[in-house]
């Protein structure tokens, strides 16, 4: 972002009497909200220079980079306003948990542990983050609307559906198989870091071309879970 884009961003926020305005934090990965603190010109201006989130400390009275001490920083994703201009939604990926508790979110419960965190058996908490096929949608359906040389969505795409289709087979196929891989070191015995982290791959390229699959048949991923919500309602 340029010197005169930042400033133009800075103005647009109608901070309060106190030069303040409230900053909602939210992870990019899953919508989660992390965490409220309040920016002011310094700090907004700090943020969009450095990418790193800064606040204002309304404690100490001072500019704030968010994990300066813990380490524990924000990577700024994106910025927007409310519709009154008067408070803020800084979409972020953090590193590692965001309160000083050690939870996740600063509404988590107070347990000092963080929820995204892979235990000994590789299992997530409560999120795992499918927040983020979004974004995989979001470049898939790019791919498909502008067909850049040298993509291999577009080209994937430009077969059709016969195309499209035996590759979702095939990476069916490979996820099976691997599954099947893994199950087998789990019986004898094995190490299965190699066998788990060879199903995860394969279970991305499955869900690769599924999207893919219904990009080409311009079914969107919500007509997808408006059936999965269906189903899991009755």
């Amino acid at each position: 972002m340029t010197a005169q884009a930042r400033d133009a961003a800075v103005m647009d926020v109608r901070f309060g009497p106190d030069g303040l305005a409230p900053a909602i934090v939210q992870d990019a990965e899953d919508g989660r909200v992390l965490m409220l603190a309040y920016v002011d010109a310094e700090a907004l201006t700090a943020t969009l220079t450095t990418g790193e989130v800064h606040f204002h400390s309304r404690s100490r009275d001072r500019l704030w980079r968010k994990g300066e001490t813990s380490g524990n920083v924000l990577r700024l994703r994106d910025l927007a306003l409310d519709c009154d201009g008067d408070a803020l939604l800084l979409t972020v990926d953090p590193v590692g948990p965001t309160c000083h508790r050690g939870t996740r979110s600063c509404f988590d419960a107070d347990d000092g542990a963080d929820d995204r965190s892979v235990d000994g058996s590789g299992d997530r908490g409560s999120s795992q983050g499918f927040g983020w096929l979004e974004t995989l949608w979001s470049t898939i359906d790019s791919r498909a609307t502008k067909r850049p040389p040298g993509s291999y969505t577009a080209e994937l795409l430009d077969g059709g559906v016969d195309a499209v289709g035996r590759k979702v087979s095939e990476e069916a196929t490979e996820v099976l198989i691997a599954a099947k891989d893994d199950a087998t070191a789990e019986l004898i015995g094995a190490d299965r870091a190699g066998t788990r982290a060879a199903l995860a791959g394969e279970a991305a390229d499955l869900f690769f071309h599924l999207l893919a699959a219904l990009r080409e048949r311009q079914v969107t991923p919500s007509a997808v879970i408006d059936v999965l919500r269906e189903r899991h309602s009755g």
